[in-house]
């Protein structure tokens, strides 16, 4: 178990995931409170690093394209400070956070995870009721209807629209968008069949952000709720890119060998001349367990041979 513990949050790693529970300090942005303790399975995972500053440094995570409704739906629109797979490292806990770090790089090796784009979300996305108030509208989802509510302030075609009741079965999308410079953000759903594509001042599918105001950040949460709930924009692009293929029912598996002539049991020395060796050893296993020459029991086992070796047991 490797843990990080900051005034920005905590991170934790146990093998199998990233457990982050952000800081409830005033520094900490409100979005990420918001958002709350967030799980993500290695799977997910692409890679991370830690980035020394003058003064402690910033340990990032970095996911998997198509992993995280939150990332899908904002496209990178987020700023530093509001996104939930990063946080600021202390002055004195700079060595704990290169160790996470190495921890997490050495499970992806181990598992032989692609950093690649998945094709379906491994993270769940915000938990919902949700409420998100923009510049003109009030938008609530409850894990099946979106309804927006117009302000006083609202444009003329909005309010001859009136309020809005969409069923989630009814949108083919739904978009987020931070203001840049002089031009407002929005956060539109987007129905099912061909619609005219209006100004977010003009559609009644819309409602208008100006700026990133700590307080409208749950627009972003609340498009990714409706997002984590639509089909995944890469389902049916192939099966699982970056996955390895499945053989035919026909096709005839390579013989299984004994355990004890699989690769990885041989002796490796603690010193970090032979780590290479050690990588190449986790490497072969894991090809032979995704081949199923090894099931998942042999695997561990021989796993724990290996790493027992490699560290002097």
């Amino acid at each position: 178990m490797a843990e990080l513990m900051v005034r920005d949050g905590t991170w934790s790693f146990d093998g199998s995931a990233v457990r982050i529970v952000p800081g409830r300090e005033r520094g900490v942005h409100k979005l990420r409170q918001d958002l709350g303790e967030c799980t993500v399975p290695l799977t997910a995972v692409a890679g991370i690093a830690y980035e020394p500053a003058r003064k402690g440094g910033r340990l990032r995570l970095r996911l998997r394209d198509g992993a995280d409704p939150l990332l899908q739906v904002t496209g990178g629109g987020l700023p530093d400070g509001a996104s939930p797979y990063q946080v600021t490292v202390d002055p004195g806990r700079t060595g704990v956070a290169e160790y996470f770090a190495d921890e997490v790089r050495q499970a992806l090796t181990i598992e032989q995870i692609p950093d690649g784009p998945t094709d379906r979300y491994l993270l769940p996305g915000p938990a919902v009721p949700l409420s998100a108030a923009g510049v003109d509208g009030l938008a609530t989802f409850d894990g099946e209807r979106v309804q927006i509510e117009w302000r006083w302030n609202t444009g003329e075609t909005k309010r001859h629209a009136g309020p809005r009741d969409l069923a989630l079965t009814d949108l083919e999308a739904v978009e987020w968008r931070a203001a840049v410079g002089l031009e407002s953000g929005y956060l539109r759903f987007r129905p099912r069949g061909a619609h005219a594509q209006l100004k977010p001042e003009h559609d009644p599918n819309s409602i208008e952000l100006w700026g990133f105001k700590k307080e409208s950040g749950t627009t972003a949460l609340l498009a990714a709720a409706v997002t984590a709930r639509l089909p995944h924009p890469g389902a049916g692009q192939g099966a699982g890119r970056g996955a390895s293929a499945v053989p035919s029912a026909g096709a005839a598996k390579p013989a299984k060998p004994a355990l004890d002539s699989a690769p990885g049991p041989a002796p490796v020395s603690p010193s970090g001349d032979d780590h290479d060796v050690l990588l190449r050893r986790l490497r072969e296993l894991g090809e032979l367990r995704r081949e199923g020459i090894l099931t998942e029991d042999e695997f561990a086992a021989t796993k724990a041979a290996v790493l027992q070796r490699f560290h002097g047991g």
